[in-house]
C-alpha cells in the first residue's frame, strides 16, 4: 500500500528531533454544500533539527518511531508568494 504524504506548517520544534506539523484539509460538507476547513496536528521525525516554526513541510508515513511519532519529514516546500 502506498504511503500517505501530507503538507502542513510547523507549529512547534521544541522537542529534540521532533516537530509538530499542522495539516489543514478542505472539503465540501455533504448536506450544507459549504466548504469546511478541518485541521489536525501530527508529530514528525526531524533527524537534523533543521526545520523551524512557520516552515511549510511535507511529511510521509513510516513505521512507529515512538509512542506518538509515525511520520517523517520528506522535504521543505518553497515559500509561497
Amino acid at each position: 500500500m502506498p504511503k500517505r504524504i501530507l503538507q502542513g506548517t510547523v507549529t512547534s520544534d521544541k522537542n529534540d528531533q521532533t516537530i509538530t506539523v499542522l495539516v489543514e484539509r478542505r472539503f465540501t460538507h455533504p448536506m450544507m454544500k459549504k466548504t469546511v476547513r478541518k485541521s489536525k496536528k501530527y508529530r514528525a521525525h526531524d533527524a537534523e533539527n533543521k526545520f523551524k516554526v512557520g516552515d511549510t513541510v511535507r511529511i510521509v508515513e513510516c513505521a512507529p518511531i515512538s509512542k506518538t511519532k509515525r511520520w517523517t519529514v520528506l522535504t521543505a516546500q518553497a515559500a509561497e508568494a
